[in-house]
């Protein structure tokens, strides 16, 4: 079996998750958080700080918290009309989707709501 070590490029990678917190490239956000090619921010919900940076973005990943749920449509209408793709799904998925698609080199960003005990 070959090994390759993974590489981000300079981007920061989910280190973890719990709940209401993620750790993104060793830096704990709580609640919320977007992960664009500039580097993590806390996020609430906006569309803004993707569209922001829209031209350096083909998809973004949108975790919907533990659970897949259907997204506000007014979020995904933003971010469609600023040229990015959306694929939604739970949280967990989206963090390590993100990974993956990072470590390949892909224009991703993924905006994630906290995974909270029901």
């Amino acid at each position: 079996m070959r090994l390759n070590e993974i590489t981000y490029d300079g981007s920061k990678p989910v280190d973890g998750y719990g709940e209401g917190f993620f750790r993104v490239g060793g830096q704990v956000i709580e609640g919320g958080a977007a992960l664009l090619p500039s580097g993590p921010v806390a996020w609430s919900g906006e569309a803004a700080p993707l569209v922001a940076e829209a031209e350096a973005i083909d998809v973004v990943l949108l975790g919907m918290g533990a659970d897949i749920a259907n997204p506000p449509e007014d979020l995904v209408a933003e971010l469609e009309a600023a040229g990015m793709g959306v694929e939604v799904m739970s949280s967990p998925s989206a963090c390590r989707t993100y990974n993956v698609l990072l470590s390949e080199g892909r224009r991703i960003a993924a905006a994630v709501f906290p995974v909270v005990a029901g």
